[in-house]
């Protein structure tokens, strides 16, 4: 397993390369989460997109991602937190600045940020646990497509497209005798093969929570935490 916050403290590497790959692997789960926060705080669309990047521009250019204290656990914390004092005391500043005018500019798809966003259900939680739903969503979908890309390169793309719908469900409600039709597999061959693609996204699962919290202790601790709050209604 990956070193605890060695994901976080590679994004602020002196190395260029290795600091931009890093912020990639962040910013995949976190800008949605964050832009949502800042639309939820009342900011308009404009706004927020303004201030969600100048917001990752200035942790980026002021080297704030290496200041996270790993002793006080989960970066997640440590992100929205760091957002809400920005908002706080830059938010006029960062306002004023036009889309992509920041020094450093971040990989954000911030154009299809407003239309993503007013796609979604009525939200009545508060604008922390709506950021909190969002990045558990959001880290599902980063290890989703993880997994996707290790089937791909595996020439196996298809056979993770039909089975990648098992790996949410009652397990004995799966239809693994039609997929083992689609698939010309046995109805065993199939189950083996859903039982490996699950027990590879969990390890993903818990690579991916183990990036962001400062111990393996605390893995178990925040999974929990996230299946709590996909379970909020």
């Amino acid at each position: 397993m990956t070193t605890h916050w060695s994901v976080v403290l590679a994004a602020d590497d002196t190395d260029t390369t290795r600091a931009r790959d890093a912020l990639g692997r962040l910013f995949q789960i976190y800008w949605y989460p964050l832009y949502a926060y800042v639309r939820r705080r009342g900011y308009s669309p404009e706004d927020a997109q303004d201030l969600t990047q100048a917001f990752f521009a200035q942790m980026l250019e002021q080297h704030r991602i290496g200041a996270a204290d790993q002793r006080r656990g989960r970066f997640r914390t440590f992100l929205l937190s760091s957002l809400s004092h920005f908002l706080a005391n830059e938010w006029d500043k960062a306002r004023a600045q036009k889309r992509g005018g920041a020094v450093v500019t971040v990989p954000l798809q911030l154009n299809s940020a407003e239309t993503r966003y007013g796609l979604e259900p009525v939200d009545n939680h508060t604008p922390e646990q709506s950021f909190e739903k969002r990045w558990a969503l959001s880290l599902l979908d980063s290890v989703l497509s993880e997994l996707g890309g290790e089937y791909a390169s595996a020439g196996k793309a298809d056979l993770f497209a039909a089975l990648s719908p098992c790996l949410v469900g009652d397990r004995a409600a799966q239809p693994y005798a039609a997929l083992a039709g689609t698939l010309r597999m046995s109805e065993s061959g199939v189950k083996s093969t859903v039982h490996r693609l699950r027990q590879r996204y969990r390890q993903l699962l818990r690579e991916q929570i183990a990036h962001t919290v400062s111990a393996e202790s605390e893995v178990d601790a925040e999974l929990n935490y996230l299946f709590t709050v996909l379970a909020r209604t």
